[in-house]
């Protein structure tokens, strides 16, 4: 009857004795069921087509990386975004279970594979050898450390559940594209391994009273550029066949792969092992599994799937009585107990069976509308953390905006009294209510909340820290509103304006955050700097163009200096803030002649040039990466030659442009760590050395790239020797130039290292372009530290995107962290990887850090760049978490804006490391 509980809710026999899970990591459908199927996996395809088989294209939902993926195939739930940062060290899932269910029944469960699976499920294993999954270099031994137990288990009969996890197709993905020779030897070695396993357990079904399963099924699919994470079509459809004896198969009936979400797999292996479905779990039984039972069976067995979902229902949403997937349940137990009635009566007559067949088309549909419902309502947010911090992000906001005229003032300090007794009254007061409010709320909170569950010495730490910025905001904003310390204009300077410059930056960083809101500008991202960056240099070359030939409006008298003239009659033209930074000299249009001008007029051309030639190298964000760019003809195996020709040209180039203010001991280190890098790339087999005629001999060339690292670390030691010496010993000033250079040569070699060959490119006109600007825009125009700075960060922000990065997962070059590693080191294989991503904006705050550390500019100019730096970026990611927040039910909000907050968390910590790099530079504010 309707709600009652009978045998028809208790646990069902199993369908299966034995299970193996082979699991195929990066097995995207088209590699199973497109031609490279049928090319490299004959023995699949026959499967496929004419075997006892049942296949699917199974949906993930992002992130699609394999812990999350693991945990939604075995638990049937749909893992959080925050999985992606625990991917890298995977805790043990306490979440109900497909693997903890088989061993709490005594099942013998035995593992082989990635060892995500040992850290999820530690306990559960009567044996496992778990490989690692980082080390995306070797293709080769993570998959034989499997292959090597598979004859003596096989012959084994001491397990029930058999689960293999093969990394080496993905790791192939990673280094060298889904369309690489590699992908399809490896597929061709799967295929022999399934045909093994098969057979196996054929030959033994004769001594068993029930069937075997095989699942052959991926964890994710493979984007166009070898990665993974997004939620692009080639990353979330995944192969999944299920094979054995107990399906039928007519003789000619080819079937079509039928579209399921990748959480099915959970209830459908709970089912056939005879355990319980996870209680969490949102997928549907797959009905082609048992379709071959008796009618009375497929409808206990979906009852039974319906119950559970109808009760997750019940405990996540107050009105779900309302919703039409409980409805559509009522309905199929009211069927379901006619059908029942029936069958007591006339078993056999052939109203119950068209009865049973519309039983199971409502049992179905509920299951398909309950699932859906849960779906969109299985994400529990931690409000109460997350107001937390942003109530932090907002109160470091505010102080850096309050504190924009005294840091860019003179001084290029912030000052903020926090010792006066109000201060302190203000602070014990906002301390103790906050207290107040964070015990009501944990002591009330019905669900888990992540900053209730920190000890009371680190919850007591947040508040106070809230509580001290709380009053350095008021402090500051009661110093500039009423104790008068808005700076001071001069009657001269009453009449002011903004630049055209101040109005570029303030618009393009405000508009910039505004359009963060959207989820078409998040995926396209890419495009607004793009944009940006252009108007800069049109921006640029018109200012250039006025001063050089100047109508009658008087702009003669700034020249190239940028000196505003100090007539009576004429007020100066000068920043944002009316704090003007500019060296006032003599005006360089005095020394700069022929040539040289023509060069001024022609740099931000030859720069607007260069953007232009890298927006075809790489296609990034969602509209146009499917499309064939210069970067995917240059990485064919076709074009190697053409790859090889282009990349030494780039080295050459890189030289020229990085070693002239080095030290002669650090040109010499460039020069051989630049050739390391061509022979590092010809034996990994991406580039050809002049009498190599074929990919003989390739390896991971861990030789040669530790041979570059070797120079890059002497760099990196020379310039912070130097660096330091300049600091203890006040004589040897001019030692800290050349030793910041030093630095910067490193990063570029490292740089030159870890980007893809076809990415030299980027690399070359970053600095062809930091050049250009250095000689022909920032030093003619004698551009104040603030407007210097803005430009370095956008110039930093586009060479991000240049590389061919988004805000997708799947564009970072995770096989950049395994470079000149044998051996998965998870420290220097995440800083490689995040250097790697991140070379653009971190070689533009180099160059930035080494230009304002030159004698022509004042001693706070490192001061107001650090704070500036700081500001840019802080203010499009505060803007970017607020919204994040509000927009936490969007549709998008796992597969566009998740992925956003993470590239946003990374930079911001890349630009506390900046800051610090700035702070270390300025030796005048450390010697004052």
């Amino acid at each position: 009857m309707p709600g009652a509980t009978s045998n028809w809710t208790n646990r069902p026999p199993p369908l299966f004795s034995k299970v193996v899970i082979m699991l195929i990591d990066g097995l995207r459908d088209d590699f199973v069921f497109g031609s490279k199927g049928v090319k490299f996996m004959p023995y699949t395809t026959y499967l496929v087509e004419k075997g006892a088989s049942h296949s699917f294209v199974a949906e993930a939902r992002p992130p699609t990386v394999t812990m999350p993926r693991v945990k939604a195939l075995m638990t049937g739930s749909l893992p959080g975004f925050i999985d992606v940062v625990r991917n890298l060290n995977s805790p043990a899932l306490l979440e109900d279970n497909v693997i903890t269910q088989a061993w709490a029944s005594g099942r013998r469960i035995i593992f082989y594979g990635d060892e995500t699976w040992v850290k999820l499920f530690p306990r559960h294993f009567v044996e496992y050898d778990g490989t690692t999954s980082f080390f995306v270099s070797d293709h080769t031994e993570v998959d034989d450390n499997v292959t090597r137990h598979l004859d003596t288990v096989l012959k084994r009969g001491d397990w029930d559940v058999l689960i293999l996890h093969y990394l080496g197709l993905d790791h192939i993905g990673h280094v060298s594209g889904p369309h690489s020779p590699g992908i399809g030897r490896k597929l061709g070695e799967m295929d022999s391994i399934l045909m093994r396993v098969h057979t196996s357990l054929l030959a033994q079904e004769r001594e068993m009273p029930l069937p075997s399963l095989l699942v052959l099924c991926g964890d994710h699919g493979m984007a166009e550029r070898g990665g993974h994470g997004a939620s692009s079509v080639e990353e979330v459809n995944t192969a999944l066949l299920l094979i054995s004896s107990a399906f039928e198969r007519k003789p000619g009936d080819i079937r079509r792969p039928q579209h399921i979400q990748q959480t099915d797999v959970a209830p459908t292996l709970a089912i056939g092992l005879g355990l319980p479905i996870p209680k969490h779990s949102v997928g549907c039984l797959l009905l082609p599994v048992v379709a071959a039972r008796a009618m009375r069976e497929q409808l206990r067995l979906l009852h039974l799937n319906a119950v559970q979902l109808s009760r997750l229902l019940q405990e996540n949403v107050p009105s779900y009585k309302r919703e039409p997937g409980f409805e559509q349940f009522q309905m199929s137990e009211r069927l379901h107990a006619n059908w029942v009635r029936l069958y007591l009566e006339d078993s056999r007559s052939e109203v119950l069976l068209s009865l049973g067949s519309k039983v199971r088309r409502q049992y179905s549909d509920a299951l398909r509308t309950l699932s859906r419902s849960l779906s969109t309502q299985g994400a529990h947010y931690d409000v109460y953390s997350m107001v937390v911090g942003a109530v932090v992000v907002l109160e470091v906001l505010a102080l850096l905006l309050l504190g924009v005229p005294q840091v860019l003032g003179a001084a290029a300090e912030l000052d903020v009294p926090l010792s006066s007794p109000v201060s302190c009254l203000l602070f014990y007061l906002a301390l103790l209510l906050l207290g107040a409010v964070h015990v009501i709320v944990c002591t009330s909170a019905e669900s888990s909340c992540y900053f209730c569950s920190l000890a009371w010495p680190a919850a007591a730490a947040v508040l106070a820290l809230v509580s001290a910025l709380l009053c350095a905001v008021v402090s500051a904003l009661t110093r500039t509103l009423v104790g008068g310390e808005l700076p001071k204009r001069s009657p001269a300077r009453s009449g002011s304006r903004w630049s055209e410059g101040d109005l570029l930056f303030l618009l393009g960083t405000l508009g910039h955050a505004a359009s963060l809101g959207s989820s078409s500008f998040v995926e396209e991202e890419h495009q607004t700097w793009y944009f940006l960056i252009n108007t800069l240099c049109l921006a640029l070359g018109h200012d250039i163009c006025r001063r050089c030939f100047p109508g009658d409006d008087g702009d003669r008298e700034g020249g190239f200096a940028g000196v505003a003239p100090t007539r009576p009659d004429k007020s100066p033209r000068h920043d944002l803030l009316g704090l003007d930074q500019r060296r006032k000299g003599q005006s360089s249009l005095d020394t700069l002649r022929g040539r040289e001008k023509w060069m001024v007029l022609a740099s931000p051309w030859l720069v607007l040039s260069c953007c232009r030639l890298l927006r075809s190298l790489n296609h990034t964000g969602v509209q146009w990466a499917h499309r064939p760019d210069l970067g995917h003809w240059l990485a064919s195996p076709d074009h190697r030659a053409e790859l090889s020709v282009l990349a030494a040209l780039c080295l050459l180039a890189i030289f020229a442009l990085a070693h002239r203010r080095c030290s002669p001991v650090s040109r010499v280190a460039m020069a051989l760590g630049l050739l390391g890098v061509y022979c590092y790339r010809a034996a990994t087999g991406h580039l050809l050395l002049p009498w190599q005629q074929d990919s003989k001999g390739i390896s991971k060339g861990i030789i040669e790239a530790r041979f570059v690292y070797v120079f890059v670390l002497g760099l990196l030691f020379t310039g912070t020797k130097d660096l330091l010496k300049s600091r203890v010993i006040a004589a040897d000033r001019a030692r800290q130039p050349a030793g910041l250079w030093d630095l910067h040569g490193g990063l570029v070699l490292l740089a030159a290292l870890l980007v893809r060959p076809h990415n030299l490119p980027v690399l070359l006109c970053s600095l062809l372009v930091q050049a250009v600007m250095t000689r022909f825009v920032w030093r003619p125009l004698r551009h104040s530290a603030a407007e210097v700075t803005a430009m370095h960060y956008w110039f930093g922000q586009a060479f991000f995107y240049f590389q061919g990065n988004s805000n997708n997962i799947a564009t970072v070059d995770i096989s950049a962290g395994f470079v000149g590693l044998n051996t998965y080191v998870e420290v220097p294989a995440m800083f490689l990887t995040a250097f790697a991503t991140y070379s653009g904006p971190l070689l533009w705050a180099s160059h930035l850090v080494n230009f304002l550390s030159s004698d022509t500019h004042s001693g706070s100019a490192l001061r107001h760049a650090c704070f500036c730096y700081a500001l840019l970026c802080s203010l499009p990611a505060s803007v970017y978490i607020l919204l994040v927040t509000s927009l936490r039910y969007h549709l998008f909000i796992w597969s566009v804006f998740s992925p956003r907050l993470l590239y946003a968390g990374v930079h911001l910590l890349l630009t506390a490391a900046v800051c610090v790099a700035f702070i270390a530079a300025d030796w005048r504010h450390a010697k004052s």
